[in-house]
């Protein structure tokens, strides 16, 4: 079978680490890259073009849609009238309702449709999820994630909530497989520009799971935490390091005071998991290749990116109202593959 063509439309960062890890990928090949201010050659052997028109007609199947967000909609929906396959970094659109019309546009002409939430393929979560699934947590009672660090001078179109929390928001819906029901938050503004840059916000899932999410852009050091605490103890996952470690609930007292005190009545085994780590962006590129190729599942569908969007969009109304806001759903059939 030829390998599927594809293209990578937006060359800064995320854009090129997406053209690296397509050249090493098998079954793809990198065909063009699109991008008004790159340079020929700056992909060596790949042809730059400044407009999409440009590779429309050179029989690509697949693109990669990195520019900023408020360009998302534009440029897939060009790509999906023309009949290629799509993975949008996230979020999946600057609103909404920009966010369903790229959906719908993907789903009713039978198109892949994927939304990069490169959080649900770190080798920590992905083994996380796996051992939820299995119970061996027991009854989940809260998840928390701490994700800070300092501000990245290439996002200017959004703020923190739908730049850095909808990888939150996406990865607690999926480890609990519930989506959100209601967030209450509080955002700042401390370094001038027009977005916010700290939000703090509290949330309550479907099934009842209690979530909190600290994130921030102003941070010195820079923190990728997620805290799943249940019946048998708590897993902390560090997406950072791709490290996974479990804490047990104590069943055997501590008899000595001191201690006791300092680390609580009870203590049970801490293990810290060895686990396979694969880069994130080369499992989230495999899980696209195979949708295109096999139908298999694994992508984050553009119907779960829209509802990742609309909780984001809650956040960011709790902050302004100050109360409890409760998160309209507005994703399609194929939020339930969560």
């Amino acid at each position: 079978m030829a390998a599927l063509r594809y293209a990578v439309i937006g060359l800064g960062v995320m854009g090129r680490n997406h053209a690296r890890v397509i050249r090493e990928l098998d079954g793809v090949t990198l065909a063009a890259v699109v991008d008004p201010f790159a340079s020929e050659g700056d992909i060596p052997g790949v042809p730059v073009h400044a407009e999409v028109d440009a590779v429309l007609g050179s029989g690509i199947d697949a693109a990669i849609v990195a520019v900023p967000t408020t360009a998302h909609e534009e440029v897939a929906l060009q790509l999906a009238e023309a009949g290629v396959h799509v993975l949008v970094e996230k979020p999946i659109a600057a609103d909404v309702e920009q966010g369903a019309r790229m959906a719908e546009a993907f789903r009713s002409r039978g198109l892949v449709g994927a939304v990069g939430h490169i959080e649900r393929f770190n080798p920590a979560l992905q083994n996380l999820r796996k051992r939820l699934d299995a119970g061996e947590l027991g009854d989940v009672y809260q998840i928390a994630t701490r994700r800070q660090g300092p501000f990245p001078a290439r996002i200017a179109d959004v703020g923190v909530i739908k730049d850095l929390a909808t990888h939150d928001i996406d990865l607690t819906s999926w480890l609990a497989q519930s989506p959100f029901r209601t967030v209450h938050a509080n955002t700042s503004r401390r370094s001038g520009r027009p977005h916010e840059d700290l939000v703090a916000f509290n949330g309550r899932l479907d099934d009842g799971i209690i979530t909190n999410h600290l994130v921030n852009w102003m941070s010195p050091m820079k923190e990728r935490i997620t805290v799943v605490t249940g019946e048998s103890g708590a897993f902390v996952a560090d997406t950072l390091s791709g490290d996974l470690t479990f804490y047990e609930n104590g069943t055997d007292a501590t008899e000595w005071d001191a201690v006791s005190a300092f680390r609580g009545v009870a203590e049970g085994s801490v293990i810290r998991y060895a686990l396979k780590k694969r880069e994130p962006l080369r499992i989230e590129h495999e899980a696209f290749r195979d949708a295109i190729l096999h139908g298999r599942p694994g992508i984050v569908t553009m119907d779960e990116g829209l509802a990742t969007l609309a909780v984001a969009e809650a956040v960011m109304q709790s902050a302004a109202q100050e109360r409890e806001v409760v998160v309209d759903r507005v994703a399609g059939p194929a939020e339930s593959a969560r």
